[in-house]
């Protein structure tokens, strides 16, 4: 693993909401945290309502974890493009995400302890 990257389990339950619908809770995220960066959220893929989720075709690539790839949330107020990414096959190092989403935070999505 990137020595400035730290996988953890998340303590507690977590929940992902948008457009006034939950679209998961888990007690078993995992939080990473990678250098000076917030931490991020990722929600086991069992534990999303994937009907809400939409692939796209946006990718990216992390030197640290691998490709990405996105998703938009789709709800009954909004579809927010590439709103989610998962590492659906992550570098070695990075394997305890592979099965994980996170979610851009902000007003739109809310990612919570709860």
């Amino acid at each position: 693993m990137a020595a400035h990257i730290t996988i953890r389990k998340a303590p507690g339950t977590w929940s992902v909401r948008s457009g006034g619908a939950v679209l998961g809770e888990s007690t078993a995220a995992l939080e990473l945290l990678e250098g000076d960066y917030p931490p991020v959220i990722y929600f086991p893929r069992e534990d999303i309502a994937m009907a809400f989720l939409d692939k796209t075709a946006k990718t990216s690539h992390c030197p640290h974890k691998g490709d990405a790839s996105y998703y938009s949330i789709v709800n009954k107020s909004a579809t927010l493009e590439n709103a989610a990414w998962s590492y659906e096959d992550p570098l070695e190092a990075m394997a305890e995400i592979k099965g994980h989403l996170a979610f851009y935070t902000g007003e739109k999505v809310t990612v919570e302890r709860i």
